[in-house]
């Protein structure tokens, strides 16, 4: 009857050590199943198409911001082209002065007869020149006058004009500045961002990588262990049913 008895201690040890959870071999702590494994692994590759996700919106932010960005400067060169540009001259009085002026009898006949100048002294004093030289010399500050005016009403308003172009320039200036600091501000974030997110998902998948190597190694010790018992069973079995002969 002590014999019987022994067999039957073996088989429940072996049930009890086939039913237990897997625990690690060195400290002992319990590991989860690779059902819950897997699912940790879906839930890291969920995470990771979120991420990917993300950093797609991030980078049409910038692609959004480097256009604007573009036609600032388009806007900023065209308005430089402007300023640069000389504005056009005041119109001016095409007239000739000196054309209007009424000639006495005696003008055209005085450069070619020098000599009855000097002989005929009524000429001088009571002639047909003597009035139109006076006009000329009176025309002259006329003319001067019609130059040196005030800029007309086309002047001021391209002045006007010159004067809101610089402001909208330095408009156009301070959104290029701040435009600028805004991609610098999103490259910089989304690139600490995409490298901390990187270095995460790696740290991760290496640690769920690492657990299950250890369940599948576990799982390997296991089989063995079975093939162990199922063998010692047989052995078992087979000296019993000697002993019973």
């Amino acid at each position: 009857m002590s014999t019987t008895t022994a067999p039957t201690k073996l088989s429940a040890t072996t049930m009890t050590t086939t039913t237990s959870l897997p625990s690690c071999p060195n400290c002992g702590d319990s590991l989860p199943s690779p059902e819950e494994t897997q699912a940790e692994l879906s839930q890291a590759q969920a995470r990771i198409a979120e991420l990917e996700a993300q950093i797609r919106t991030l980078n049409e932010k910038a692609s959004a911001a480097a256009e604007r960005w573009a036609g600032y400067e388009e806007e900023l060169t065209k308005l430089r082209s402007q300023d640069q540009a000389p504005p056009p001259p005041p119109p001016k009085n095409n007239d000739n002065p000196g054309a209007r002026i009424p000639r006495g009898p005696g003008d055209g006949l005085a450069p070619h007869h020098p000599t009855r100048s000097f002989t005929n002294p009524t000429l001088h004093v009571g002639g047909g020149d003597r009035p139109p030289q006076l006009h000329r010399i009176n025309s002259v500050p006329t003319s001067h006058a019609q130059d040196t005016a005030p800029p007309d009403k086309q002047t001021r308003e391209l002045l006007r004009a010159l004067s809101r172009e610089k402001l909208l320039r330095k408009e156009a200036e301070g959104r290029l500045t701040a435009t600028s600091k805004e991609i610098e501000d999103l490259s910089v974030s989304l690139f600490e961002q995409a490298n901390n997110m990187v270095a995460d998902e790696r740290r991760a998948r290496a640690h769920l990588e690492e657990r299950v190597g250890e369940l599948e190694k576990r799982d390997v010790e296991k089989r063995r262990r079975l093939e162990r018992l199922e063998t010692a069973l047989v052995r078992i079995e087979h000296v019993r049913t000697l002993l019973d002969e």
